[in-house]
């Protein structure tokens, strides 16, 4: 398996963090978001990394890895910042957001699970979100669920409680047969719509197209698309007041009520 980090967003949101730097690149707990994320990956027998750079590219140093750049970060998503590096969709990926660290045994269970497409997410994520947010109940998005584990809707902001019962993590695994899938449905998706400046799903537009909503195109167009379930074990970094409520979590000792950084 290879993994393809997409970091290339401005994380204007922790902007007291990120005015001169890479969201992925702040620092917590003495190592930056994306050298953890390396270091779980390659202990994990993950070798094969590729990053996607965009927002100050320059300041994204890491041996050892591939890199690509989503030259027009600014007016795109994570979609596009995946398909900056389509010449590495040839074999089994794992695609990962930049602004998230994780325990190894959340690598080792996607490693494990034999899902063609593979949609890892938190079964237990509630206690995190009330802790992490002020208002949790503001910041949920639809993750539904059959008997099966198959997911039949996810990415939708305006849904109800029992839509949103498992959150979404960002990281994403695909079968060698289903990048292939992946491809396809991108590119339909992009001659039709990439310069219109309209909806596409839960996205502004095709152009601005989240994970999600490329998600939601493959399980509309039939492919099966299932969970990889965790319980914690995971973080994201994505305002100010994440990363400065993480830090005090770390001085008083509380961290590792959802997260064991050397797990």
């Amino acid at each position: 398996m290879k993994a393809i980090i997409l970091a290339a967003g401005k994380g204007t949101r922790l902007k007291k963090y990120t005015k001169n730097l890479p969201k992925c690149m702040l620092k917590f707990n003495g190592k930056s978001l994306i050298q953890r994320q390396i270091e779980t990956l390659r202990a994990c027998g993950v070798t094969d990394i590729t990053i996607v750079k965009g927002y100050m590219a320059d300041k994204i140093k890491i041996p050892d890895v591939k890199y690509y750049t989503n030259e027009d970060y600014e007016n795109t998503n994570m979609v596009e910042t995946l398909f900056s590096a389509e010449e590495e969709m040839i074999d089994e990926i794992l695609v990962c957001y930049g602004d998230i660290i994780y325990e190894k045994r959340v690598i080792n269970k996607i490693l494990s699970d034999r899902s063609d497409i593979g949609v890892t997410v938190d079964t237990d994520y509630l206690a995190y979100w009330s802790a992490r947010l002020d208002k949790p109940k503001e910041d949920m998005e639809s993750l539904v669920v059959d008997k099966d584990g198959r997911i039949v809707e996810l990415g939708n902001c305006n849904c109800s409680p029992d839509e949103a019962k498992i959150r979404y993590v960002g990281l994403i695994k695909f079968s060698k047969y289903r990048v292939e899938a992946l491809k396809k449905v991108y590119h339909e998706n992009k001659e039709k719509y990439f310069d219109k400046d309209e909806p596409w799903l839960n996205s502004k537009s095709f152009k601005k197209a989240y994970m999600t909503c490329m998600l939601q195109a493959l399980i509309n167009n039939g492919y099966l698309v299932k969970t990889i379930n965790i319980k914690n074990s995971w973080l994201e970094f994505d305002t100010d007041e994440d990363y400065e409520k993480y830090q005090s979590w770390l001085e008083n000792k509380t961290l590792n009520r959802f997260i064991d950084l050397e797990g």
